[in-house]
């Protein structure tokens, strides 16, 4: 287990592969284990980073840390201290809001975002994600059949202190992540899952006002974690991001696109 000392907390991370530093931020329902078939399959150009958010996977427990803020405070403290440079953030569900926090924030330090199963609204956040309680998880759930291939993001799961979901899905519930998205001038690709039972696809009318470097992709058949239900093709679309940036013609099949600039 790797873990740095970050004002006076212990955060978990760990790091995989030789190549461009990106880092990996997770959702509400997870820890960066459920990163590790992504890692493994960049880890051949990449060194990629998987960080546990406080309150989740094996960083420290300690309820006064358990805010987006305090979240994007640990992306900067946890860079700065491994001596990363600028590079591409992943993030998925709560990770996707800090990614977008912290590319406005410190615009110098990322090159590029991929957000995967972000909630635009509080109407795009099913009642059933709004309602956790920090007892039943509902990755077990979703996962259904496959969570026996992946017992270890199961496992990782359950060390989730209930009050960081709470706390910081009361914050998510306030949040304009449309203004967020106008302030950024990097590219952002967007993914949603068509099956996707906690996170609806934000509105026709939401996508149609998003700038030229924003794009929405929809992932057929996906439902919540698309890392871990379809990771060849999860992983396609980063290393093609990573690669093509904006140029979007290169990224996916036309046929994955909800949304594209002409």
């Amino acid at each position: 287990m790797s873990a740095v000392i970050l004002e006076s907390s212990l955060a978990h991370y760990e790091a995989l592969g030789r190549g461009k530093p990106l880092l990996f931020l997770h959702g509400w329902l997870g820890s960066w284990r459920y990163w590790v078939p992504t890692m493994v399959a960049l880890s051949s150009s990449y060194r990629a980073y998987a960080l546990d958010f406080w309150g989740f996977g094996d960083s420290d427990k300690n309820r006064t840390r358990y805010s987006i803020d305090s979240y994007v405070a640990q992306v900067a403290l946890f860079m700065q201290q491994m001596g990363l440079p600028r590079l591409p953030l992943v993030g998925h569900g709560l990770g996707g809001i800090v990614a977008l926090h912290f590319a406005e924030r410190y615009p110098e330090q990322v090159e590029q975002v991929l957000l995967s199963n972000v909630p635009f609204t509080t109407e795009n956040m099913n009642r059933t994600l709004l309602g956790f309680n920090g007892g039943d998880n509902p990755a077990a759930r979703i996962l259904g059949r496959r969570l026996n291939d992946y017992q270890e993001v199961a496992l990782e799961a359950a060390k989730t202190d209930g009050d960081a979901v709470v706390s910081t899905l009361r914050s998510a519930a306030q949040e304009d992540l449309e203004s967020l998205l106008e302030d950024l001038e990097i590219p952002v690709m967007l993914l949603y899952g068509s099956q996707d039972p906690l996170i609806q696809v934000p509105a026709d009318e939401v996508m149609e006002e998003l700038a030229e470097n924003v794009n929405v992709l929809l992932l057929e058949g996906v439902q919540h974690f698309p890392m871990l239900e379809d990771p060849s093709r999860f992983t396609r679309l980063v290393l093609n991001f990573l690669i093509h940036r904006d140029n979007w013609d290169a990224i996916a099949l036309k046929s994955e696109w909800r949304r594209r600039m002409r």
